[in-house]
């Protein structure tokens, strides 16, 4: 039978627990615009900011792609989506992140092939990461640029939990264009696609294709549970982990 999959459960507990415990919807805005005025023929002519709740989720989970809805309608250069790939691909937590995923993979024996022992968590470990970087590049890097599509996601921030859910998850469908517009999100779809596709010369036991279309929907799963996850963070983060923090004299 076709393993479940692990990532996207875990990730889907966590988002739960963070639209839970959420009670209130605090807008956010962050300094400076798309633009500034007398530049509207440079759209890609941006100035990085602070992603909304800080650079990391729980302090594991990458939050580099996640931007403020103010920024939608700016365009980014190619290298700066090759850079948000980069620091979602590489930042350093992913590898303590592949390494539980390792562990709860080994514990139930998830991928038989790789065995057991140091040997078999050394191959989980590593390809957990090789999943993550290599799917982070594609689908927010390479194929962005490839087809001038928004590798971002842009946090709705208000609103009732129930429609914030509903437009976190239907990220994964719907980008924005570069030219302007909306349309099916290719990039998500090609760039997990293709990591799948490459994946299957380090995994023995998924090279059929049913647990290829399974890995597939596993990552995009996981793209739309990590989704949710950065649209509560900023208000999880501000209520949890702040609301005591008194004015520094």
């Amino acid at each position: 039978m076709v393993q479940a999959p692990v990532r996207v459960l875990i990730l889907w507990m966590v988002a739960g627990g963070c639209v839970l415990a959420q009670e209130q919807t605090v807008p956010v805005t962050l300094p400076g615009g798309p633009q500034a005025e007398g530049e509207a023929s440079s759209p890609a002519a941006i100035q990085p900011v602070e992603p909304p709740g800080g650079k990391r989720v729980f302090g594991v989970l990458p939050n580099y792609r996640t931007a403020d809805s103010s920024l939608e309608g700016t365009v980014l250069k190619p290298g700066q989506k090759l850079t948000i790939a980069v620091k979602d691909s590489f930042d350093y937590p992913l590898v303590a992140l592949a390494a539980e995923l390792a562990g709860l993979g080994q514990w139930i024996n998830q991928d038989p092939g790789f065995g057991q022992g140091m040997k078999g968590f050394g191959h989980r470990l590593i390809t957990n990461y090789a999943d993550q970087s290599m799917g982070n590049m594609f689908t927010e890097g390479v194929f962005p640029v490839l087809l001038h599509e928004d590798p971002r996601y842009f946090r709705r921030a208000t609103g009732s939990k129930r429609r914030r859910v509903g437009y976190a998850l239907t990220r994964v469908i719907v980008t924005h264009k570069d030219s302007g517009g909306d349309r099916f999100n290719y990039s998500e779809w090609l760039g997990n696609a293709s990591a799948t596709a490459i994946s299957n010369a380090y995994y023995p036991d998924n090279r059929n294709v049913l647990g290829n279309v399974e890995k597939l929907l596993e990552e995009v799963g996981t793209d739309a549970g990590s989704q949710v996850l950065k649209e509560f963070w900023p208000d999880i983060k501000r209520k949890w982990f702040t609301k005591n923090s008194g004015p520094k004299s």
